[in-house]
């Protein structure tokens, strides 16, 4: 039979997966060699009885060994953040505020622990942010379905896998960012809800001034993950015998900072401020890692004696902790996105058993007011 151009097939992977030669595969299958040949170059369709004998001889579905490609669709999208001119691109994407955002998969964006599917392909071009996105799947729905969180607290990712259990259909994309970063990506328009746990020191306010000054009169509700604990974390036994912040000037402490926006900068420089310690005291203040796993594991690996973050990442790094401040970490979400759907389904999920069981076994929070609406903007 002729060529199909429509016609792609996995033949050639699944066979020398299993270790045949294309001799051995057309032997099985009764047919030559050169079928075999032409069937994995794309130069010959086979007909459908020697189709079902190569799914057959190699123990798998036809639709495993052949499909047809697709017509699939391109959308008009915003890209989430600049990129080099005329890089291909994988981007996951979701639709917020009435319009589709491009997320490029490139470095440490392209991955949680694995590698993250790409929902499309673009390229970028210089001047402008619009990009028209290929996309791999013409499921639309899953798209639309897709809830975009930006933040830093690892226990997001936590939630968003619980939901997804309980609603199959709904997807949550978490964007890490720090709290300043995550707060501008809503008002940007490229996230459905914010996470933040920055102290204002004037007001004795958690997040609530910085929403307000950034949102700039925009209306958005502060719903509560919780309150954690924050403070120095340590080699494991302390060998250093670290107590305070003092003390990382006084015993000549080496320490990994975070970025600026960063709720654990805030709360460093903070208290410096308050011990009336310089910032450049402080051995490797401007030595600076982008999130609390990192500086964990800078401390753990002893690159440095000290960081700032959570209890609940000294736990999970096995490193001593010492508390300096009970932050409470919220939710920020316009208040034009909480009718959608997803987003509801997402919120409802705060009040489920099995959410509160994953965030009291990390330890190092309170959960007593989660899914509290706290203030509004």
């Amino acid at each position: 039979m002729k060529q199909d151009s429509d016609l792609r097939n996995n033949l050639k992977s699944i066979r020398t997966r299993l270790g045949m030669s294309q001799q051995d595969l057309a032997n099985i299958a009764n047919v030559t060699r050169q079928t075999i040949s032409g069937v994995e170059s794309g130069l010959y369709a086979p007909s459908v009885a020697i189709t079902l004998r190569l799914a057959k001889a190699l123990g798998c579905q036809v639709e495993d060994l052949f499909w047809l490609e697709r017509d699939l669709p391109e959308i008009e999208a915003v890209l989430s953040k600049p990129v080099p001119n005329g890089q291909q691109l994988r981007v996951s994407m979701a639709r917020v505020g009435g319009q589709w955002i491009a997320y490029p998969l490139i470095g440490k964006d392209a991955f949680r622990q694995d590698m993250i599917p790409a929902d499309g392909e673009s390229t970028s071009l210089a001047g402008t942010k619009k990009v028209r996105v290929r996309l791999l799947d013409d499921n639309l729905e899953t798209l639309h379905n897709t809830v975009v969180i930006a933040g830093c607290a690892p226990v997001i990712s936590l939630w968003a896998r619980a939901t997804e259990r309980w609603h199959p259909q709904l997807r949550v994309q978490y964007n890490f960012a720090n709290s300043m970063a995550a707060l501008h990506s809503l008002c940007r328009g490229e996230a459905h809800i914010a996470g933040m746990h920055l102290y204002d020191p004037e007001t004795g306010e958690y997040n609530t001034p910085f929403v307000r000054d950034v949102l700039a009169g925009r209306e958005a509700v502060l719903i509560t993950l919780g309150v954690w604990e924050e403070g120095l974390l340590l080699k494991s036994g302390n060998p250093m015998g670290i107590r305070t912040v003092s003390d990382l000037v006084a015993l000549g402490a080496t320490i990994v900072n975070r970025e600026i926006g960063s709720g654990s900068r805030m709360l460093l420089e903070q208290t410096l401020q308050k011990e009336q310690i310089p910032f450049d005291a402080v051995q490797g203040f401007d030595n600076i890692l982008k999130s609390h796993q990192d500086v964990a594991q800078a401390v753990g690996l002893g690159v440095a004696d000290a960081a700032i973050s959570t209890a609940s990442i000294a736990t999970a790094f096995g490193l001593g902790f010492i508390p300096l401040h009970q932050s409470r970490y919220d939710l920020v979400i316009l208040k034009e996105y909480l009718e959608e759907a997803p987003v509801q389904q997402l919120l409802s999920t705060l009040g489920h058993r099995m959410v509160h069981s994953q965030f009291e076994i990390l330890g190092g929070y309170d959960i007593s007011k989660i899914g509290e609406v706290v203030a509004t903007v």
